[in-house]
């Protein structure tokens, strides 16, 4: 068999699989959102939201005002085309899905300056988190925690008016890009800050108070996904609230569980019942043991 002949039966079998299967058939003009669209947004987004910082433009030489305006102009119609795509998926008929976009779309442009006002918090609480932090403009420069915590403020905007696919694709473009895996159905208040960041993994019911700092590998998670579908829109992952430092490596499970106010959980902890309010959580180090090492010619004996 020649590469033509291979090329073509592989092709010939794909395409009868693709018209059989319901995933792949296009009903009535329905089409998915387009993720390079989506993720160019999400980067124009962060250009509005913190302007001279993320593009080209000298903010300072420009009219804000123009600038702005021109590129939300932009977003609009791009978010508009995305959602309309997205709810094709659900609406019965093909018209009710662009109104229900386009009010969509309003809601969320309303609430553009209560997410600048939450990033900037964000912004202050990893300079006051942070030691190593030069300034506020190298935390939005830089910091991978505060890309993650972007992204999820804007997806989580469009989370709570059900827009499907969206929202998902926003932070796993962020958790790629960071290694934080932050789902958009999450609840977080503000001065939230992540600390390195990598590993972090935020469940979708998880709620998250006030003044809270996280640092990497820590996991706000469920005790178990065994029931699979049956679990959709049950709480089932932890509440934090306010005040709560959670070291690295630590794992808290479970939707019932609650680490109350002003408490700090040390690194590597594994928790699946509450933690009542003020209190220090700690990790017995393990005992450590120290003997003399053999000599050079004794250990190299061992492996003749």
């Amino acid at each position: 068999m020649d590469k033509k002949e291979t090329v073509s039966r592989a092709a010939l079998a794909l395409t009868r699989q693709c018209t059989d299967e319901p995933l792949f058939v296009n009903q009535d003009m329905k089409h998915l959102p387009n993720r390079k669209v989506i993720i160019d947004m999400v980067n124009e987004l962060r250009r509005v939201l913190f302007p001279g910082y993320y593009g080209e433009e000298n903010i300072t030489d420009s009219n804000p005002e123009y600038f702005i305006g021109n590129s939300l102009t932009c977003i609009y119609e791009a978010l508009y085309q995305q959602v309309s795509a997205a709810l094709s998926y659900k609406c019965e008929k093909f018209g009710t899905c662009h109104e229900q976009a386009e009010e969509i779309c309003n809601t969320f442009f309303e609430k553009l300056p209560y997410i600048q006002k939450m990033l900037l918090k964000d912004v202050q609480a990893a300079f006051e988190g942070d030691p190593a932090a030069l300034s506020h403009e190298d935390v939005i420069f830089s910091y991978p925690g505060l890309f993650a915590i972007c992204v999820y403020r804007i997806a989580h905007e469009l989370y709570v008016q059900k827009v499907p696919f969206i929202p998902r694709i926003m932070t796993e473009y962020a958790h790629a890009k960071t290694g934080i895996d932050i789902n958009s159905g999450a609840r977080i208040g503000e001065y939230f800050f992540i600390d390195h960041g990598t590993g972090v993994v935020i469940g979708e019911t998880t709620r998250i108070g006030n003044h809270v700092k996280i640092y990497q590998g820590v996991t706000l998670g469920a005790l178990s996904t065994r029931s699979g579908q049956q679990l959709a829109g049950v709480k089932r992952h932890p509440t934090i609230e306010d005040h709560v430092t959670i070291y690295s490596g630590s794992s808290i499970l479970g939707g019932e569980t609650v680490i109350g106010r002003d408490s700090v959980i040390g690194g590597n902890a594994f928790i699946t019942e509450s933690v009542a309010a003020g209190t220090r959580v700690t990790v017995k180090t393990p005992e450590m043991k120290f003997r003399q090492t053999k000599s050079r010619e004794a250990a190299l004996s061992i492996w003749e």
